[in-house]
């Protein structure tokens, strides 16, 4: 199953998807609901209330399904072939760092280069939706919190990712974690190690890798994670970048004004973002 949040007469609504079409879901069905069925029984999501009409996917706006996610985690370095282009070697401890949740953006959103860099870079990566509280998961069970998976590209803002030892700052800019464009339960997907990951720029393959080559796989990510904190409904989880990334490239191939950036997973859609500059505005309150 899969299921959208988008905009339609002037409101936000939650829908299954289907032959490109989202049949909306009746008003009190709430986030919640979804998630904890999409992780305990997807195929009830299809018996949830509806209200109206099925909808033309073309003729709606998609918004991220999760308005404000509690946590947003990446894991840094966790494709060999990532890992090697950067000249680093593949880690043998898991490295987490955040984004904040206010970057989080729509499947279609525009991303802003920012007014303080010109070195905005893009990663395509499988996201993990949490669907229920975790905490002290073994990897063998690890697959019993898990909602579905998204699209995702986590923009990095590499001048401001190395100017310290944490990659925090250059991580959650505004804008710069697009998901979507919808949820895709586990049950749709036979072989997770074999969706393939592709990112464009204008057209051009930048990356193009195999979610089976992660070195920690998902079970192995959950299991870490929470040793030390909880997952809970509604966080996200980055699973890494496969080799490609613009930093990588001689010279390097950083974003630019313009530029159209689309990522695209097998079984799980696609989702594209212009490159916008960002006007840089005092904003309080």
């Amino acid at each position: 199953m899969k299921v959208a949040r988008f905009e339609h007469a002037g409101s936000f609504r939650y829908g299954t998807v289907a032959d490109d079409v989202i049949t909306p879901l009746r008003e009190d069905v709430s986030l919640s609901e979804i998630l904890g069925l999409a992780a305990t029984a997807p195929a009830e999501l299809g018996e949830l209330p509806t209200s109206g009409e099925a909808l033309p996917v073309s003729d709606l706006r998609l918004v991220s399904l999760i308005e404000r996610p509690g946590k947003i985690l990446g894991i840094g370095l966790n494709y060999r072939d990532h890992a090697a282009e950067t000249g680093r070697e593949p880690p043998s401890v898991q490295m987490w760092f955040n984004k904040q949740s206010s970057s989080i953006n729509d499947p279609f959103g525009e991303v802003w280069l920012p007014a303080v860099s010109d070195a905005l870079d893009y990663e395509t990566e499988l996201v993990v939706v949490i669907g229920r509280r975790g905490r002290h998961v073994p990897r063998d069970r690890a697959h019993e919190i898990i909602a579905g998976y998204m699209c995702g590209c986590d923009y990095s803002v590499r001048d401001w990712q190395r100017a310290t030892p944490t990659m925090i700052m250059g991580k959650g800019f505004d804008t710069h974690a697009p998901v979507g464009p919808w949820l895709t339960t586990a049950d749709e997907i036979d072989d997770l190690s074999a969706l393939r990951l592709r990112c464009f720029v204008n057209g051009e393959v930048r990356q193009d890798g195999l979610a089976g080559d992660m070195i920690f796989d998902i079970a192995a990510q959950i299991e870490h994670l929470t040793k030390a904190f909880p997952l809970e409904p509604g966080d996200l989880l980055f699973t890494g970048t496969p080799a490609g990334v613009g930093v990588a490239r001689t010279p390097p191939a950083f974003l630019k004004d313009g530029d159209v950036v689309r990522v695209e997973i097998d079984g799980l859609g696609a989702i594209e973002q212009r490159i916008a500059k960002e006007q840089a505005e005092t904003a309080i309150g």
